[in-house]
């Protein structure tokens, strides 16, 4: 690989790419469609593909045939007035409610927290069942919670760019994510709490799995070894909704964003205006804030009707 070719790939976030290069497969090997693309065929498979395919997958789908063709030097097909006006039909015709994530409230992150300290408590008493997975997803859910973290960021967390002190508070930087567009690197921080602490949390497992360099948070196999590789973005999901379902709490619903959102949704409630919170969790414009944040609309009404009646 030419030092060009390194330095465009790196442009792009893996995830990005991975579903870029999936969008275009599908595209020239599932569909049979040609490379470089005309706008009527583009046109067509959108047609061919609408009210099966997702409007997101579709507009996933169009971002990256134009970035195929921009990268190689073509005319960008996606920008045809055709393909803009079928999209637009499709979506008028084929519409359909985003699905969410469901937010992890604050009362299930107690209970989910709860558990998984029992679970360590057990395993280090019978003594033959490994305790770092409970101090491992305890420290992840805490750390993702409280700092609105993506799947990503946590799983690229490096021990050496964090910062923790016990009882006072956690400082974590993170060279790039999805919000640092410009790849500067963000320093984040959190509080130490009385409940429910992501510090105690991130402090417990590191001493736990007496970790000292390396990603922070690694996959575990059934007999407690502990990888030196970290965590796959992919693997979050799966490893939430399992912590979630042994403390007894129906998990389908939740995902990744789940932290995110009931972090939003907890701040939102206790009185945050949305420019801190966007600050806080890193979000550049209003319309990605909201919709994150779980707003209850029926609050107004509620204080309207506790009102005695005055007539």
């Amino acid at each position: 690989m030419s030092d060009i070719d390194r330095y465009l790939q790196a442009a792009t976030r893996d995830n990005t790419r991975r579903s870029y290069r999936a969008a275009i497969e599908h595209f020239e090997v599932t569909w049979g469609g040609f490379l470089p693309a005309t706008a009527d065929s583009v046109a067509r498979y959108l047609v061919e593909h609408a009210g099966v395919l997702s409007i997101n997958t579709l507009k996933l789908r169009l971002s990256a045939l134009a970035q195929w063709h921009n990268s190689q030097g073509f005319a960008d097909p996606t920008k045809a007035p055709v393909v803009r006006k079928v999209f637009k039909g499709i979506r008028a015709l084929h519409p359909a409610q985003e699905k969410q994530a469901e937010p992890l409230q604050l009362q299930d992150l107690q209970r989910v927290v709860d558990w998984l300290e029992q679970e360590a408590q057990t395993a280090r008493q019978e003594q033959d069942r490994p305790t770092l997975k409970a101090y491992r997803d305890r420290a992840l859910i805490l750390l993702g919670f409280w700092r609105g973290f993506r799947s990503d960021e946590l799983c690229r967390l490096q021990i050496e760019h964090v910062q923790a002190h016990a009882g006072k508070g956690i400082t974590l930087y993170l060279p790039r994510s999805k919000s640092d567009r410009e790849n500067l690197g963000q320093t984040y921080q959190a509080p130490a709490l009385l409940k429910l602490c992501p510090v105690q949390g991130y402090v417990d497992w590191i001493t736990e799995a007496a970790l000292v360099r390396g990603a922070v948070f690694r996959s575990i196999d059934r007999w407690g070894n502990l990888s030196e590789e970290g965590l796959h973005a992919n693997s979050i999901i799966p490893l939430l909704r399992q912590a979630l379902q042994r403390a007894g709490i129906a998990a389908a619903g939740y995902t990744s964003h789940s932290l995110r959102r009931g972090f939003a949704t907890w701040a939102h409630q206790s009185g945050w205006d949305l420019k801190s919170l966007m600050t806080y969790v890193g979000w550049k414009d209003m319309k990605s804030a909201m919709r994150y944040v779980e707003v209850n609309p029926f609050q107004g009404m509620a204080r309207i009707m506790d009102k005695p009646d005055q007539t």
